[in-house]
């Protein structure tokens, strides 16, 4: 029986080691982390103990078969018996590490700690339902939903709810996601007048991390380390690519245009003309 449950444990391993190699390349994304994160430090110590309980479980067994003769087990089941336990500690450290979604419903207080306070009832008697739905309750516009997506004039695009200026036109790029894009982001003051959430380096860089006005606490939308897919845009060179909703926005134009462009207002949609070939016939009056 015994000899049946290696030959088990060897089909296995042999799936198991397969799957090691793609938890190998999240784990060298996030080698930096583990070095400073006590998850890193307790589970570098847990794969230490492992190898060593691994060892003397492979000695006790050299014992066993010293005493034995009948028991034959090839010295591959050992090295095979040890990677199995070191997998297992290595999917022990994925599975910390591994990233919630990227969540605009964070615990974090939309509220507290910002400059720009109000209750719930004020902000739903001061904004309309799209934007109340993106800025206070962490909504998510369709897309190609808002009419600031195709806005290429120069100007600011502000915040909707505190009209701080978030970002400037000349950022703006066309990502083909169907939200309004930017490649970075302005200043207020000596902060950032957008705040990004803090997640780890591997949520950041696979899943993204939300983004809101620093301001009011407002959801904008979310942060994306992809910009190097953007050739030929302002993302390119900052590496980021901020995706935005375009309800939490109102753009205001440079110049002397004053009549401000708010983003919860839907797109113009071009009429259709129909072909020639598919038109009704016309009736001649007698």
């Amino acid at each position: 029986h015994l000899e049946l449950i290696l030959v088990d444990m060897v089909s296995f391993s042999n799936t198991l080691l397969a799957c090691i190699i793609g938890i190998n390349s999240i784990t060298n994304v996030s080698a930096s982390f583990l070095q400073s994160s006590t998850i890193g430090v307790s589970l570098k110590g847990s794969l230490s103990s492992l190898c060593a309980a691994s060892t003397s479980s492979s000695d006790r067994s050299s014992i066993r078969k010293n005493n034995d003769d009948n028991l034959e087990e090839p010295t591959e089941l050992f090295d095979r018996r040890s990677m199995l336990q070191k997998a297992s500690t290595v999917a022990a450290l994925t599975l910390s590490l591994s990233p919630q979604k990227s969540n605009a419903m964070n615990a974090k207080s939309r509220s507290e700690g910002y400059a720009v306070q109000h209750t719930e009832r004020e902000w739903a008697y001061m904004l309309s339902g799209p934007q109340s739905n993106i800025l206070r309750q962490g909504g998510t516009e369709r897309p190609n939903s808002s009419i600031l997506e195709g806005e290429d004039r120069k100007g600011e695009f502000r915040c909707a709810g505190c009209n701080t200026p978030l970002f400037a036109s000349s950022s703006k790029f066309h990502s083909g996601t169907g939200w309004p894009s930017f490649a970075s982001s302005l200043s207020a003051g000596s902060s950032a007048a957008v705040e990004v959430e803090n997640v780890s380096a591997v949520q950041a860089n696979l899943l993204g991390a939300e983004i809101r006005c620093g301001t009011c606490g407002g959801h904008l939308g979310d942060i994306f380390s992809d910009g190097l897919l953007y050739v030929n845009t302002p993302a390119f060179v900052s590496g980021k690519r901020y995706c935005v909703d375009g309800a939490a926005l109102i753009f205001k134009p440079a110049g002397d245009d004053n009549n401000d462009v708010y983003g919860d207002i839907s797109p113009v949609v071009k009429k259709r003309e129909m072909p020639d070939f598919m038109a009704s016939p016309k009736i001649n009056a007698r």
